[in-house]
């Protein structure tokens, strides 16, 4: 995928999901679809997601969030959201929107981090 609101980076057996923008409900599916055949056909252990340049994260967009957690766990890949926004965090909360089951890190060097994953 190497569209203009995300991109997928394949590193090892990781995959990086860099959002460039924000993300309507159909590239958020688009991106879903998309991501889960790439675990697939790539094999991967683990799937980053960086959602650092959104100011907001509905409730259609934390949902998704959390489905393809679960879809690419259900596949063998360990998944991590980075890049919540502390204003983002704030407004999630009050909403009661919840990635519960779900990694989260603050950026893409603690979620390689987490995940064991050596870069260089």
């Amino acid at each position: 995928m190497n569209h203009s609101r995300a991109s997928i980076l394949k590193l090892g057996q990781t995959l990086i999901v860099s959002v460039q923008e924000a993300l309507m409900d159909a590239d958020l599916t688009g991106l879903r679809d998309e991501l889960v055949a790439d675990v697939k056909k790539y094999r991967a252990a683990c799937v980053v997601i960086d959602v650092t340049v959104l100011d907001v994260l509905d409730s259609f967009a934390a949902r998704t969030l959390r489905h393809i957690a679960q879809m690419t766990q259900l596949l063998g890949a360990r998944t991590v959201i980075v890049g919540i926004q502390p204003d983002v965090a704030f407004a999630m909360v009050q909403l009661g929107l919840t990635l519960e089951g779900t990694d989260t890190a603050l950026d893409l060097e603690d979620a390689l981090s987490l995940l064991n994953v050596k870069v260089g």
